[in-house]
């Protein structure tokens, strides 16, 4: 057999093969419009309603009151006197009856801080 033969038999199972892929590709192509057509003309599902299941209702919780330290007390006080509010500050440390800030009562932090976050806003 001669070079050109051997070629020409492969040219013509390269072609067959083409062939059958063009086949194969086509029937693949009809059956996708197949699909979409079926899906345009879908059944209309009945849409029941689904049972209301009630939200959990959460009850309110305590919020207890944060116990304030001496350390969280001078932080915002040392703010306030920084932001050029010191007479307030020792206005507010006479006000619940100290000189410094240890002779105030620890019952009387979170009422101090209350107090301390409003200066300078008014």
């Amino acid at each position: 057999m001669s070079k050109v033969t051997v070629v020409l038999d492969a040219l013509i199972d390269v072609i067959s093969n083409v062939r059958a892929l063009a086949d194969s590709l086509q029937v693949f192509a009809d059956a996708l419009t197949e699909i979409k057509a079926i899906d345009v003309q879908a059944v209309e599902v009945k849409e029941e309603p689904v049972a209301q299941i009630p939200e959990k209702v959460e009850k309110p919780k305590k919020e207890k009151a944060k116990v304030y330290t001496l350390e969280d007390v001078r932080g915002v006080l040392a703010e306030k006197s920084q932001n050029g509010l010191t007479a307030e500050v020792k206005g507010l440390i006479a006000k619940y009856g100290g000189s410094k800030l240890s002779d105030i009562d620890p019952k009387n932090y979170a009422d101090i801080i209350k107090e301390a976050e409003v200066l300078g806003d008014e």
